[in-house]
């Protein structure tokens, strides 16, 4: 009599690379480092990954929530990840209750609750006032085209830094967006491996009305990329096409992605909004529907705005001149340059540090929202500031960063 052999089946966390935008977010997060990336693909190695979902909520695609039933013996390793244009097609295999997602036994909980709460820096939900989001309406196998309506360089034209405001028009197709949110851009052509290229994630640079009020367009601030962090030569794909776009133009979009870092909308609520280069654009996009909503008599808008702005020098800050032209009672502006010569070099959190006692007022209130944009650098030293202006108040920091985590007032989106 043949006897039947028993499988042990597991469910095998695994990242969509067709929804996947390659933003990094989901390697960033990982507080035991179980994902990992090649030129082409974002990868979960499954002799590490704890099933832990750290990674979830954070990502603005979705394409990280994704779990197929496999043997034990037979997981996909990270090189046939590697290989993927899509997810394979899942395996006919009844998952036991007990190694389902949700209740994983990492042979150790308080450990895995530990990491996480130690790495989420910031929060994982909007406040409670923010508008609902729409978020994936369209993908990869739905992408939808829009027409460049304009293109400005926002640097000083003797500055090797070329950054860009793009504005694209989506014309009757429906798009709708809020402040926080980004989009993906698909450049033209492949790869070396001759493969499409994947989408490039961008924040939006304009409120949820649109660049030009009451029009269906959006704008984007866009960096030209001619060289790596170690300073080595190289050609952004993405960065150099957008930079390089006529007005005319169609460009491939997917998204909008984001339903975290969206700002309040209750009348009263003050922002701290912290960024360097072009992390500058969900912050425009806050500080513009906030400058049109004061507008509005009838939206009694008194809350406060105070920005943190840094760049290597004044001609490599994007929108530095608008900004100056703001009223300052409407938003107090502080910038940090780090590289004008014969000045000692100042980042985002030496000139917040010259202002703890305003930040202490701001963080003493309920109704004070953060929100950090930029490179991943600057995000420790911006926290370390705000429990020094906690401290100076006698403010309980780690209270308070729980807090304001909670309750979605501290959002960090740095890369």
């Amino acid at each position: 009599m043949a006897t039947t052999e028993k499988v042990q089946v597991t469910k095998q966390h695994l990242i969509d690379p067709e929804i996947c935008i390659r933003c990094n977010t989901c390697e960033e997060t990982c507080p035991i480092d179980a994902i990992t990336h090649d030129g082409t693909n974002y990868v979960v190695m499954p002799d590490i990954c704890n099933h832990c979902m750290a990674c979830v909520a954070p990502c603005p695609t979705g394409a990280i929530d994704n779990w197929q039933p496999v043997s034990v013996g037979s997981m996909y390793s990270i090189d046939e990840q590697y290989t993927w244009d899509e997810l394979p097609a899942p395996l006919a295999l009844e998952v036991p209750q007990e190694n389902s997602v949700a209740a994983v036994d990492s042979g150790n909980d308080a450990d895995v609750t530990i990491q996480q709460s130690n790495y989420v820096a910031g929060s994982q939900i909007p406040p409670w006032s923010a508008s609902h989001s729409y978020t994936n309406l369209y993908g990869t196998g739905s992408v939808i085209t829009a027409t460049v309506s304009g293109n400005y360089r926002l640097t000083d034209d003797a500055s090797d830094s070329d950054i860009r405001h793009v504005v694209l028009d989506f014309g009757d197709v429906p798009f709708p967006v809020l402040e926080g949110q980004s989009i993906g851009i698909i450049p033209p052509g492949t790869s070396a491996g001759d493969r499409l290229h994947h989408a490039r994630q961008y924040s939006l640079a304009s409120p949820r009305d649109g660049e030009r009020p009451r029009y269906n367009n959006v704008s984007i601030t866009v960096k030209r990329v001619v060289q790596d962090y170690d300073g080595n030569a190289v050609k952004g794909v993405c960065s150099n096409y957008v930079c390089d776009l006529k007005k005319g133009d169609q460009v491939q979009v997917i998204g909008p992605f984001g339903h975290t870092f969206l700002m309040p909308n209750h009348p009263g609520s003050n922002l701290i909004m912290i960024c360097t280069g072009t992390g500058s654009a969900p912050m425009r996009a806050m500080t513009e529907r906030r400058r049109r909503t004061r507008q509005d008599a009838a939206a009694d808008e008194c809350g406060k705005l105070m920005l943190f702005f840094g760049a290597r020098c004044q001609e490599e800050l994007p929108y530095f001149g608008p900004l100056n032209k703001l009223p300052k009672d409407f938003i107090d502006v502080n910038f940090a340059f780090s590289r004008t010569p014969g000045q000692p070099k100042k980042y985002v959190q030496d000139v917040m540090r010259e202002r703890l006692t305003d930040l202490l007022e701001l963080l003493k209130n309920e109704e004070t929202y953060i929100y950090v944009c930029g490179l991943k650098g600057m995000e420790a030293g911006v926290l370390e500031v705000l429990q020094e202006a906690a401290a100076m108040g006698a403010l309980d920091w780690s209270q308070l960063h729980t807090t304001l985590r909670q309750k979605g007032r501290l959002h960090l989106e740095t890369y």
